[in-house]
């Protein structure tokens, strides 16, 4: 007999749902006539497989130990080394707030938020070995949760990436992003003068074998996947032929601000995808500009957050700009906005 106790990071889910993250290698159907013979029982009961696990349940499985080995994959699970690797080869990664259900760290431009192929080291990774080096989780509790960021930003996109450490951490925080409770600003320079705030609205659609986007104006003219998009961006400084703004998302799809600020005549500096070529080999000349100048500078939480986003509620995070941005801005003549 094997016996697994609820810790914090697998309430709050459904004793199914956990068995499946806790036995990768058994059918759904095995796991349902395990509970149904009382193979596997919860507090020393029978159990349907519905009931909403609590921290400190407690979950008995009357197998072989080579049956629990081969059905939770213990005996080939992969280790912790990538993790680890990650948190000691990533630089530049900051911790800007943490507790113990969320993380907010500052994402420096060049690192993946995810992998992209198998081999990839990601934010993601940092995140997992940053908690193992802090003692927050143990290798044991990867085998049923793993903390993850909760939103994306680009591979050259800089800024505040809100990650879950816990199950109701992670539900929170993805909650308040697809319900838009939760505001994101971002910084960027682009190209030409802006001196007024505006709203820009349009339609987004992604063409997957180039990983780039287009914006449509017209509704009619766009294919029926395209998603709808608004942006709002505020001046805060101008000088010659470049405008420091702050943007804010309204919708967050792929390279929406860098295809819509684009699409206006207005690309981003360093922005090799949608950009003006000739800018960006000046910008490359002068002051080694590989990468879109884009900055996710500030997070505003709801103020009627509650139960794991409590002791964030109505408070306001914000990631200094990256020094390659902030030399460039003194280059340019122009002062960042305080309020970023």
């Amino acid at each position: 007999m094997q016996q697994l106790t609820i810790g914090k990071n697998q309430a709050g889910q459904r004793l199914d749902k956990f068995l499946k993250k806790a036995f990768p290698n058994a059918g759904t159907g095995f796991l349902y006539k395990m509970l149904r013979k009382k193979n596997i029982t919860l507090n020393g009961k029978k159990a349907e497989g519905k009931e909403i696990l609590a921290q400190g349940d407690e979950i008995k499985c009357f197998f072989s130990e080579e049956t629990f080995a081969s059905l939770s994959g213990t005996e080939n699970r992969e280790t912790t080394s990538d993790y680890r690797k990650a948190y000691r080869s990533l630089k530049d990664i900051s911790v800007l707030y943490e507790d113990e259900d969320i993380l907010l760290l500052n994402k420096p431009a060049g690192v993946l938020t995810q992998k992209a192929k198998p081999e990839d080291l990601s934010l993601n990774e940092w995140l997992i070995g940053h908690l193992l080096a802090t003692d927050a989780i143990t290798e044991a509790d990867l085998a049923t949760f793993h903390p993850s960021v909760c939103n994306r930003l680009d591979r050259n996109t800089s800024g505040i990436v809100l990650c879950g450490k816990t199950l109701s951490g992670s539900q929170a925080l993805s909650r308040i992003i697809k319900d838009r409770t939760v505001k994101k600003y971002y910084q960027t320079i682009c190209k030409g003068k802006i001196v007024q705030e505006s709203t820009l609205e349009g339609y987004l659609y992604k063409e997957e074998s180039t990983n780039t986007v287009k914006v449509y104006a017209d509704p009619s003219e766009a294919p029926a996947e395209a998603s709808y998009i608004r942006t709002i961006y505020m001046p805060n400084a101008v000088a010659g032929d470049f405008t420091l703004l702050t943007v804010e998302l309204l919708t967050g799809k792929t390279h929406q601000i860098r295809a819509h600020l684009a699409g206006t005549g207005h690309p981003l500096l360093g922005d090799t995808k949608y950009g003006d070529n000739k800018l960006n080999r000046r910008m490359q000349s002068e002051y080694s500009l590989h990468h879109q100048l884009l900055h996710a500078g500030r997070i505003c939480f709801p103020k009627e957050a509650e139960g794991p986003l409590a002791k964030v509620s109505g408070q306001t995070f914000t990631a200094p700009l990256p020094h390659k941005f902030a030399e460039i801005l003194q280059a340019l003549n122009l002062a960042p906005d305080s309020a970023c």
